[in-house]
């Protein structure tokens, strides 16, 4: 556990990646089995423990530290694991092995949780405690993606990230075939079928960064407003993957039934009925469900959109050009109705294809893709042969009304944010966002917070009603679950307006009036599509 709070501490606080690539790789190379393997399935989110909640948590402390004591630290510091590790008495200068702290975690029964993790506090250092409490909790927030720990053990021996990724959704932790392999073993057999293969991903781009490319280089199609799927049929095994290559087949069984064909196809999962895709927030609910109830699927019935092919009845596709896997998918047999193509665009030039991305024929289109016609399909995001140009977001000027605490190198910073508009004489909460600040601006915005409470509730600060912020946002639908009625997308602070009066903030209706006007709006109410074709 020591060399494990050790990475943790020095991942955290190294901003530059190659360094923490290093230093994973160096604790992956010097660190025993099975050890690192828990390790690296904690930091890909691969490993599932027994949920140790913060209430949990609470209880515990506060039969060791006094309460008031335990709320003023957690107050400065803003992390509850961090807070309990730093207020925690005594402790000792024991090591703990992690694949014992796994199995601890793993194999205690509910009622005898508690006491098991406060004997392991009692015995760990304060590093080590608080590496056995983000364990415990899951919150491994050290700045380091599942691609990047990928990155790392390719860098230890011949497997590339590709050939990694495509055998990662066959096994588990702790990982003994990966490793075996790694050091020269044969490549590990769990994931033989019907594996998840890297996609490839575009870069955003303009109007001016498109002047200088030929149009006639280049294929475009609708960018749909759903979730990038890879679904995959081979020999008998059929699964759908997130882009990350989550597997996400369980609460999707309509579209698993759907995939009567062999072969890998890059696409979209859409809500469909008929001739009509529907909201995004229709989909969102079908989305991270173990189980999916008949009812459900018969009101939220799911599809696929395909607009690739990567493998195709034995044939790996890849290294051919966009215009061979394009000949290829127009022309395959998916067995479904629940299944079709995304239809390429026509126009001349720039100007054209602006035309058509500013009046899409659906209310779900985001914008459009672009790709360049003698492209190979390349995992990753290399820059150049696909790009993506999406409707110019929205903004609204709102009012903040209360803040949290961040998480990891922000845990001593209020940066979520929830914000308001006016309806009426009060102020609707409409949405919250923690991003699109700068360091500095974060800085000014927690001095705002600190100098403007006027009430706590727990971790939450309400404010007085006097910053205004820009607001700029993907989508927006109405929504039953809020009290204002409707739900923005991916929203973030794009400016913050020190210089505008609380009261010339926007009103909610602002926000109903975009809803209500019509334009294509990517979570919109659903809409007839054109025919495909």
């Amino acid at each position: 556990m020591k060399a494990f709070a050790r990475l943790l501490e020095r991942l955290a606080f190294t901003p530059a990646r190659n360094a923490k690539l290093r230093l994973l790789r160096h604790y992956l190379e010097q660190t025993p089995d099975p050890d690192r393997g828990f390790a690296l399935a904690a930091l890909t989110g691969d490993l599932r423990l027994r949920t140790v909640t913060p209430g949990l948590l609470r209880g515990l402390v506060s039969e060791r530290v006094d309460p008031q004591l335990v709320a003023l630290s957690y107050d400065f510091v803003g992390d509850l694991a961090e807070t309990i590790a730093l207020v925690w008495p005594g402790g000792g200068d024991e090591d703990l092995a992690l694949a014992d702290a796994v199995g601890m975690l793993e194999k205690t029964g509910k009622s005898g949780l508690p006491a098991a993790i406060a004997a392991q506090l009692d015995r760990l250092g304060a590093s080590e405690r608080l590496a056995l409490l983000k364990l415990a909790t899951g919150n491994m927030r050290v700045g380091l993606s599942a691609r990047m720990a990928r990155m790392a053990l390719a860098e230890m021996g011949a497997p590339t990230v590709t050939e990694i990724e495509e055998v990662w959704h066959g096994l588990t932790p702790p990982y003994q075939p990966l490793f075996d392999w790694i050091a020269g073993a044969p490549r590990p057999s769990a994931a033989a079928l019907a594996p998840f293969r890297p996609v490839m991903l575009s870069t955003a781009i303009d109007l001016d960064g498109l002047r200088p490319l030929d149009p006639g280089a280049y294929f475009a199609e609708w960018k749909w407003d759903g979730i990038r799927v890879q679904a995959v049929s081979d020999g008998g095994v059929r699964r759908l993957y997130s882009r990350t290559g989550e597997d996400i087949s369980t609460a999707f069984p309509d579209v698993i039934d759907a995939m009567n064909f062999d072969g890998t196809a890059d696409g979209e999962l859409l809500v469909r009925r008929a001739d009509a895709v529907a909201s995004f927030n229709e989909l969102q609910q079908r989305l991270n469900r173990k189980t999916v109830s008949r009812a459900m699927l018969e009101s939220h019935p799911a599809g696929l959109r395909i607009y690739d092919l990567l493998i195709w009845q034995g044939r790996d596709l890849r290294d051919q050009p966009l215009t061979e896997r394009r000949a290829a998918l127009e022309n395959a047999d998916f067995g479904s109705d629940r299944i079709d193509i995304s239809p390429l665009l026509g126009f001349a030039d720039w100007d054209e294809l602006a035309a058509l991305r500013a009046d899409p024929p659906s209310g779900v289109i985001e914008g459009v893709m672009i790709k360049r016609r003698d492209s190979t399909y390349v995992g990753g995001r290399p820059r150049g042969p696909w790009f993506k140009w999406k409707h110019d977001p929205r903004v609204v000027d709102a009012v903040l009304m209360y803040a949290q605490r961040g998480h990891g190198k922000r845990s001593g910073f209020y940066s979520d944010f929830t914000f308001g508009l006016w309806d009426g004489a009060a102020l609707v909460p409409v949405g919250k966002a923690y991003f699109g600040f700068t360091d500095d601006e974060l800085q000014q915005l927690d001095r705002f917070v600190r100098q403007n409470t006027t009430e706590r509730y727990g971790p939450v600060r309400a404010l007085a009603p006097s910053l205004v912020v820009e607001v700029a946002f993907e989508g927006i639908n109405r929504s039953s679950r809020h009290k204002s009625g409707v739900a923005m997308r991916f929203p973030r602070i794009s400016r913050i307006r020190w210089d505008k009066p609380a009261a010339e903030a926007d009103r909610l209706t602002t926000l109903e009036a975009m809803i209500d006007a019509g334009r294509a709006d990517p979570a919109g109410d659903a809409q007839p599509l054109k025919p495909i074709g």
